[in-house]
């Protein structure tokens, strides 16, 4: 049986009863529920929840959970001429989701930004035969083994021609986004790089539901490393975080702001 956590999402392999605790939520990255921990499994989520798709471009599709789950975060697929990659995950995995990916291709890969996003990768994995790549930063995170799982090392991933991973750390040690060399340029930034409500700034944080801030020489860091990268879009982890113009500029002018608030 799989349990997952309501907090965050994460998926456990049990064999009669849900976990004692979840050490993702007991991280101050995340949180206990005041109500504390609850548990649902994945047959269940299934039945209760399905998945609501968008089409944020040509080759570019979002999902996401409806009604909220967890978290919430959307994941996404990338429809390239090598292969279609899904970027970060969501727990509900249905019938009607493994219908749609088959007919739009498969899944050539799944790499994800973050632990918070593992959720239910595994299962993802089986269902489309794909391997998932993480980040080895975040080795301990891993609540539920899979032999699909590829842990990489160093700085940058290249999943094909012009999509590649690369790591910025931040939130989490392995901290990822994805960027997608097709036109003038797009990054997929999940947590590690969050878009703000109103779609015009982005925000970096260790722990964003404790409010707990990153270090102003960190900050410095991922600017300095996404400025060598091209892009003019941005995608958040959250659903409407669209940045759709000089999303190069807009994160440059953020970091600068978050900078200047730390001194």
């Amino acid at each position: 049986m799989i349990a997952l956590c309501k907090a965050c999402g994460t998926s456990y392999g049990v064999t009669d009863s849900h976990p004692d605790r979840c050490p993702i939520c007991e991280d101050e990255r995340q949180y206990v529920p005041a109500s504390g921990q609850q548990w649902i499994d994945l047959t269940t989520l299934c039945a209760t929840h399905t998945n609501k798709w968008q089409q944020l471009d040509v080759d570019l599709l979002s999902v996401r959970t409806v009604p909220d789950f967890a978290i919430n975060q959307r994941a996404f697929i990338l429809r390239t001429p090598e292969g279609n990659i899904l970027w970060d995950c969501i727990a509900t995995l249905d019938d009607a989701t493994k219908t749609l990916i088959t007919a739009l291709g498969g899944l050539k890969a799944i790499a994800i930004s973050h632990p918070h996003y593992y959720s239910t990768m595994q299962d993802w994995a089986e269902a489309f035969d794909a391997p998932i790549y993480l980040h080895a930063s975040d080795r301990e995170w891993v609540m539920r083994g899979s032999s699909r799982i590829v842990f990489w090392e160093g700085e940058t991933l290249e999943l094909t021609s012009d999509v590649s991973v690369i790591r910025l750390g931040g939130h989490f040690a392995g901290g990822c986004v994805l960027h997608w060399a097709r036109g003038e340029g797009v990054v997929l930034s999940g947590d590690i790089v969050q878009v703000t409500p109103g779609a015009h700034a982005v925000s970096f944080m260790w722990s964003y539901p404790n409010m707990l801030p990153l270090p102003a020489a960190t900050v410095s860091d991922i600017i300095h490393r996404l400025s060598k990268v091209k892009f003019k879009q941005l995608y958040g982890a959250f659903e409407g975080r669209n940045i759709r113009e000089n999303a190069d500029e807009i994160v440059r002018r953020s970091g600068e702001k978050y900078i200047s608030c730390l001194k």
